[in-house]
């Protein structure tokens, strides 16, 4: 019996570009009594990075696969050296992010294959989570060592340096991307009049963030008895990989809702709400084949009477008990804001799915 370990000692979330190590052991368990005639020989083993693609048949059309490409790997350095203690390779900067969605789905996998002699083939298969940010994949690495930013508080090896500086300059972007706050103000109107005024702070954010809004009805015209806002997510087919409806096709837009407030504001004049980013939801991104936007979708319950007759009197003779109308006459309405949505740091991300970063098989 042989056990082979694979260990992902920084966790399972990395960024598109960085440097993936995996520590791999392996080890010929023996009971106190056994010979060296019963240990067992490992004939090869091998480390691979797959991305693995699946479409829904009923939304998107996939043109034929290209037979004139040879259906091989590419000479790299991939394979797994047992006397090197572990496996290291460099995710493509311009493959997609994991994801699973509607329409599609990008699974990463860290693929382990051996064999013992006289044996069939085993595989380890170890999930991977991939953040992709827009930007880093025209970088170039520096090759001088003091042109590239350090932490002086941090002790790095050579293998090191390199992802230490992608993570500081995605660590930078992110922050300048998200770090900015002006007050945006939008006017929510409907075909009577102005409902109230709608405040947002930036509408950049990264995973883990809160969207934090203002809602004012005080100014409005118009009575609003309700209204809801969710965080979603825009899941769109590729107009040339769409399958069309009237051939059984699904539809190829999807929504995902994230988080939601409701909130009856009868009388309010002023409120507030908070929507967390989940930090297992995927960023924004565009591929060939589909995209992932991030929107505020919001929904609005209005009286057509006018405010003041859903009030009660100001002056009154004697006192009296005032009753609310049993029915009251309304319209909806909707409004969607775009927002978006970048990575996070790979180590914050890795705490949204906390389990163990450790693989064993026994072959």
């Amino acid at each position: 019996m042989i056990e082979v370990v694979a260990e992902l000692s920084r966790g399972p979330v990395f960024l598109a570009g960085e440097a993936l190590e995996c520590v791999v052991t392996v080890t010929n368990p023996l009971p106190p009594t056994a010979t060296s005639a019963s240990s067992e020989a490992l004939a090869w083993a091998s480390a691979q990075i797959h991305c693995q693609f699946h479409a829904s048949e009923s939304r998107v059309v996939l043109p034929p696969p290209d037979s004139s490409q040879p259906d091989v790997q590419p000479d790299s350095q991939t394979v797994f050296l047992p006397h090197r203690d572990s496996y290291s390779e460099v995710l493509p900067r311009e493959g997609p992010p994991s994801f699973r969605g509607q329409s599609v789905k990008y699974v990463y996998k860290l693929t382990i294959g051996c064999q013992r002699v006289n044996s069939p083939i085993t595989l380890l298969r170890v999930p991977l989570r991939v953040l992709v940010l827009t930007g880093l994949q025209d970088v170039w690495f520096p090759q001088d060592e003091a042109v590239a930013p350090s932490s002086p508080f941090l002790e790095e090896d050579e293998g090191g340096k390199k992802d230490s500086w992608l993570a500081e300059l995605a660590g930078e972007r992110l922050m300048a991307a998200t770090s900015c706050r002006s007050l945006h103000l939008y006017n929510i109107s409907d075909g009577r009049g102005k409902v109230g005024t709608f405040g947002i702070f930036k509408s950049v954010y990264r995973l883990g963030e809160d969207v934090v809004g203002t809602l004012n009805l005080g100014e409005g015209t118009v009575a609003c008895l309700q209204f809801s806002v969710s965080l979603q997510t825009e899941e769109r087919v590729q107009p040339e990989y769409q399958r069309r409806r009237g051939t059984g096709g699904a539809s190829s837009v999807s929504y995902v809702t994230h988080a939601r407030h409701q909130e009856s504001c009868l009388h309010t004049t002023r409120t507030s709400f908070s929507l967390p980013i989940p930090l297992s939801s995927t960023p924004g991104f565009c591929t060939a084949i589909v995209s992932l936007k991030w929107r505020l979708h919001f929904e609005f319950v209005t009286s057509r009477e006018p405010g003041m007759v859903l009030l009660p009197p100001m002056e009154q003779p004697e006192p009296a008990t005032w009753t609310g109308p049993e029915q009251v006459p309304v319209d909806t309405f909707s409004w969607e804001l775009p927002i978006k949505v970048l990575p996070t740091s790979p180590t914050l991300a890795s705490y949204a799915a906390p389990g163990p970063s450790t693989s064993t098989i026994t072959i």
